[in-house]
């Protein structure tokens, strides 16, 4: 495993499916980015996506009869995280203010998520003080 995951968007979009499902052959991967994203993938495509996935050490895969069933080796938070991380840094020039800032100016965050966010924000306030 390597220090900072890095994901291009198709490799997310498949490691979506990963995490979401815990394992999954090639034909259930393609399936759900089929129906989640409305994208025909080529089986192939999906295939050669999972090995190249499998060659960062993001994705392993066991055997099972005929068919590679193929699991997540990097957690969905390790990915958010340097996904996060990049992010802040290429975006918002390392400021995590500017992306909270951004983030809270979305109009179509509702009261009870602002309200929640103001919980974890207080909380993070309350630890920070100690």
């Amino acid at each position: 495993m390597t220090d900072t995951v890095r994901l291009t968007r198709r490799e997310l979009d498949v490691m979506s499916v990963l995490w979401r499902r815990g394992s999954a052959t090639v034909a259930e991967v393609r399936d759900d980015l089929a129906h989640d994203l409305a994208d025909d993938l080529a089986y192939p495509t999906v295939q050669t996506m999972l090995r190249v996935l499998e060659a960062k050490g993001y994705v392993g895969h066991t055997v099972e009869g005929r068919a590679f069933l193929f699991h997540a080796l990097v957690a969905q938070d390790e990915a958010a995280d340097s996904a996060l991380a990049r992010l802040v840094a290429k975006v918002y020039h390392g400021s995590r203010e500017l992306l909270v800032s951004r983030l809270l100016a979305d109009e179509s965050i509702s009261p009870d998520e602002l309200r929640r966010i103001k919980r974890l924000l207080q909380k993070r306030l309350d630890e920070a003080s100690r």
